[in-house]
């Protein structure tokens, strides 16, 4: 059948058919846990929908495009009014929050750089009277740039919709060694 192991892939496993040899979803959702990946798909896209986008992507997209098509499905069924775009909205309010961050600290290390060279001894009474905080508590970031932890963003965690891609690209894409 279309899936290596003689049953039916994870798509016509959900769609409840018969799984012919050139199946285009075969490659891409196992019977395991590819059931539930399409589900989400065809919950948001369709099936019929779904066959004709992988079926217009070239063979060596393909991978690419079902990545694609979970990571949106899923977004779509956590936030249904704007689906990854809202994720895409939190990173760049995080790059803009680094870049920032980043021109405040380059314009410190151009002040202490125009400075006449310290002796070790002046290197100690700066970082003891560093704003914030010793320095052995708080990271340079934070020394540096004084503003309230609300501006701040957390790393963010890993998210489901992450996983899922790790996954896919761990059991689909082609091995280099």
């Amino acid at each position: 059948m279309g899936n290596n192991g003689g049953g039916p892939c994870g798509a016509c496993k959900f769609l409840r058919r018969k799984c012919v040899k050139n199946c285009v979803f075969a490659p891409y959702f196992d019977s395991g846990q590819g059931t539930a990946h399409f589900a989400t798909v065809h919950r948001v896209f369709g099936a019929s929908n779904a066959s004709k986008l992988l079926l217009r992507v070239p063979p060596h997209r393909r991978l690419d495009a079902v990545v694609s098509l979970c990571y949106e499905a899923l977004s779509r069924v956590k936030d249904p009014v704007y689906g990854c775009m809202a994720n895409i909205f939190t990173l760049q309010q995080q790059v803009d929050k680094l870049q920032t961050e980043l021109s405040y600290i380059r314009a410190q290390v151009s002040i202490l750089q125009h400075l006449p060279q310290p002796n070790m001894s002046s290197v100690d009474v700066f970082w003891s009277h560093a704003p914030m905080g010793s320095s052995s508590s708080m990271s340079l970031t934070d020394q540096l740039c004084p503003h309230d932890d609300t501006s701040r963003s957390r790393e963010p965690e890993e998210s489901d919709l992450e996983v899922l891609a790790r996954e896919f690209l761990a059991n689909y894409a082609p091995r280099v060694d």
